[in-house]
């Protein structure tokens, strides 16, 4: 896939695609200062990165008003949703040149009313209940269950890009999880899968996975 089809696939409005425009822009410099996605990635930024985030906003239940993302790194996937999803959106990122980033990028796209920027690790950040928990190639599975946990009802979504790894990571995780879990098919990767599901749990000690 080129950068024209990724464009098309995204099927937004011609502002969109300009606020997203000057977005891969500002990340293109300041990667020249820090190191926000892997040089290999540059040139495919918009399939890569852009539409592989981009693509979660339709696993959103209707009427989700709420969306946290752990580990947000340089934006991907939570300020790319943040433009796109009609809720508020919350960033968690530690490292302090990222979300220093993440608020000028955040400025540029329009978007600063729409979004939270938690300069802080997960584990620090104070319970509250989301409608939506995404997170993008920042923890394995289990780990990621644990830190978002607390931040999680029987209705919130989870929606977990895992990559090429999804399937092995989903039956570890189901020795000590459980939940309506389910692997999506991904836009950008014919072999990559996306978890997403509710309901996510801890399995209660002695109980054995199904």
């Amino acid at each position: 896939m080129d950068e024209a089809e990724a464009r098309r696939r995204l099927d937004v409005s011609r502002e969109t695609l300009e606020r997203l425009d000057a977005f891969v822009a500002l990340l293109r410099e300041e990667n020249e200062r820090q190191n926000l996605v892997s040089k290999a990635s540059l040139d495919h930024l918009w399939e890569r990165h852009i539409l592989d985030s981009a693509q979660l906003v339709r696993w959103a239940p209707d009427g989700a008003r709420t969306w946290i993302d752990l580990g947000t790194g340089a934006g991907f996937p939570g300020l790319v949703v943040a433009l796109l999803f009609d809720g508020e959106t919350t960033l968690v990122e530690a490292r302090r040149l990222r979300t220093d980033f993440l608020r000028r990028a955040a400025e540029l796209l329009g978007i600063p009313e729409k979004v939270t920027i938690l300069g802080a690790k997960v584990e620090t950040v104070p319970a509250r209940p989301f409608d939506v928990i995404s997170a993008r190639a920042f923890a394995p599975l289990q780990r990621l269950m644990e830190l978002g946990s607390r931040f999680s009802t029987e209705e919130t979504e989870w929606i977990l890009p895992k990559g090429r790894n999804a399937k092995s990571e989903l039956e570890a995780a189901r020795a000590s999880w459980q939940g309506e879990l389910r692997i999506e098919p991904s836009l950008t990767d014919d072999e990559a899968g996306i978890i997403v599901g509710r309901g996510v749990r801890r399995k209660a000690k002695g109980k054995r996975a199904r």
